[in-house]
This record gives C-alpha cells, structure tokens and sequence, in this order.
C-alpha cells in the first residue's frame, strides 16, 4: 500500500531525460526476461527506439561465430553514454586561429577601456572591424571565459560577478525634499524624449567629512556627467549645477536638463530652488533606489576605478571627468552599441540648432 510520506512511490519518469544507470539495469532485466522492446520501453517509461539504441550501445560486437552471443550489459550501456557525452556539444569558435585577431582586439579593450564582451561584440559588429566568421557570439565568450579558456580572469571583467536581484519596496513615512516621482510625466520612462536625468551624489571614505563626487546620468543617452564637490552637502550640489550651467550655457539649460530625479539625501535639500531655471525636479520615494535605476548602475561602474572607501582626495577634478568620460565612450547594446557620447552629442548638437534659428 502507497503512503503519501513515503518513498516508495515511484517517480514519473520526465519525457526527454536521459537514461539514468537504474534504468539502465532494469532494460538488461527485463531484455534477459525476453521481453519485447515495446514492453521495456512501457515498463521504463520511454520510447521503444530509446531501448534499441541503448541495446545497441551496450551490447559488445560478437568477435566470432562460436560461443554464446553477447549479452547487453547496463554498466557498458552507460559507460558509452559517459564517453559520448563527453564529445557532445560543438566546438567553441574561439578555438580556430580565425578569431585570434578579435581576441587580441576584445582584450585589448576590456583591460584598457573596460569594456564588457558584449560591447566588444557589438561594437565590432556594428563597425564591420572584422569578418563575421571572426566575431564569436556573446554567449560564446562568456562560456570560455567560465571555462577560464580566454586570456582573461573573472576579476578583469568584473560585470559578470555583480548580477543580483534585489527587493523592491516603497517606504512612504518618510517626507520627500519637494515634488514626489510619481507626479513625473509618463515621457520620462517612456524613451522616447532626451532630457530627463537621475542624480545622485558618490561618497569615498565615510569617516569624516571630504569631497564626494555629484553625478547626472541622462536616461536615453545614458551620458554620465560626474563632478567632483566640496561635500555632500546642500551647497557642494549647487556648486556642481553652477558648473553644468557655465558648461552648456544657462540659456540652454532648461533645454538640456529638462528633468531632475534625486534622492532623499540631505544634499539635494535645496535641489528644488533651481526649478527657477526651467527644470523640474522630482524626488523617489525613501529607501527606494530603484527608482533611480540607470544613476545607480552607473555609480556601479564609477566604482571600478573608486572602490567604497577610498578617499577622494587621491582624484584630482580631471581624473573625475576622464573617468566618465571613459565610461561614455563605451559602446551598449541599449544603445544599438553606439557610444554615450555620439548620442549626446548629436542631441547637444539639435538644442543648440534649434536655438540659432529661432
């Protein structure tokens, strides 16, 4: 009799799966019982072909006409089995002298520009660098490199060790700095308009009090702006939004900025004077990063070159603006693989247009 807790109720075998060693057995029982290859395969739980394959692999080839004939045996049924699939998945691309002038190519730009392998793809293709035989898949290369077969470690590409999913929820107890997110127009998430930015400010060292860098990430272009302030405090953003005006002009300003969307954080305090200038801003709901998505994977990959509590104070201004000048020159898939930088500039290049001639 079947109990529902115990184990001696067997186990639907799963259409498509491979023979297990168990099974294995029961086909040489079953096939010495003399029964015929419909009632093993019925009894097994597989097709009949599955069972005359599997005789075929385990039976040893008869040497001569004298003697008994050779039996199948469940154990070299199997260990034919372990040997083919040894043999059975198709040769990697990169394992032909074809691809050797990519692979120089792909290295040279993730340990120099830090680029990702997708990038490296893409923008390889996009630009027709090389021959389509020459350029492996995406999946490919992340396979070889798992397999560590790339002249590449895991560390030097560090996106494949930051994949996490985390929780998303929305903390409302907690007063907003001025006009909530979820008055923003619908346009800003919709793609389809240039101009709308999430802001945030990247500490160094905690202890103390020190420079910390402001940072824009425009969400259709995904251009990254990262300038380096007094502080986080109320007056180190506005010396940064200072700079962005003298930068682009402060008569083009509400023309490039056209949204702000900032934390809760006590520097962005007096964020909402600057609506002044035509730019509105909006502010996520507390504890709730995600909703400024594209800003934090962009501190993400600041953090490459500051990593959490190194001081600021080793960066000179300079130093700041290369590194997101460096970021906006890597290609992205989101992107068609073009860079940050031809999209923004082809934008900066229409406001400017459209002003000289109105």
């Amino acid at each position: 009799m079947d109990h529902i807790h115990s184990n001696t109720i067997e186990d639907v075998r799963t259409p498509g799966r491979h023979l297990s060693l168990e099974e294995r057995g029961m086909i040489q029982a079953l096939h010495r019982q003399g029964l015929s290859l419909r009632n093993i395969a019925a009894a097994v739980g597989c097709a009949h072909t599955t069972v005359i394959y599997e005789l075929r692999r385990g039976t040893p080839d008869r040497k001569s006409k004298h003697g008994r004939a050779p039996q199948y045996m469940a154990k070299r049924g199997q260990k034919a089995y372990a040997e083919n699939r040894k043999s059975s998945r198709k040769p990697c691309k990169i394992d032909h002298d074809d691809c050797e002038l990519f692979i120089q190519w792909m290295v040279e730009r993730v340990r120099q520009e830090r680029w990702s392998l997708d990038a490296c793809v893409g923008y390889a293709r996009r630009n027709k660098l090389f021959t389509p035989e020459q350029i492996p898949c995406t999946k490919t290369l992340y396979n070889m490199l798992w397999a560590n077969k790339l002249p590449l470690s895991l560390f030097e590409v560090p996106q494949v060790l930051k994949h996490k999913r985390r929780r998303k929820w929305v903390r409302k107890n907690k007063r907003m700095k001025g006009r909530s997110i979820e008055e923003r127009p619908a346009v800003v998430d919709d793609g389809t308009e240039m101009g709308h930015w999430e802001v945030d400010t990247v500490v160094g060292r905690r202890a103390g009090r020190e420079e910390v860098v402001f940072t824009a990430v425009e969400k259709v272009t995904r251009n990254y702006i990262a300038i380096r302030i007094p502080g986080r405090t109320c007056a180190g953003v506005e010396a940064a939004l200072a700079q962005l005006q003298e930068r682009y002009g402060a008569e083009y300003f509400s023309q490039i900025f056209k949204t702000m969307t900032a934390d809760n954080g006590p520097e962005f305090e007096n964020l909402s004077q600057f609506e002044n200038l035509g730019t509105k801003i909006y502010f996520t709901h507390p504890y709730s990063s995600w909703e400024r998505a594209q800003n934090e994977r962009h501190n993400g990959l600041l953090r490459d070159f500051i990593p959490k509590g190194m001081s600021m104070e080793r960066f000179s201004d300079e130093d700041i603006l290369n590194m997101a000048d460096t970021l906006n020159q890597r290609p992205r898939r989101v992107l068609g693989y073009h860079t940050p930088s031809e999209l923004f500039d082809a934008f900066l290049d229409e406001v400017y247009a459209s002003e000289c001639v109105s």
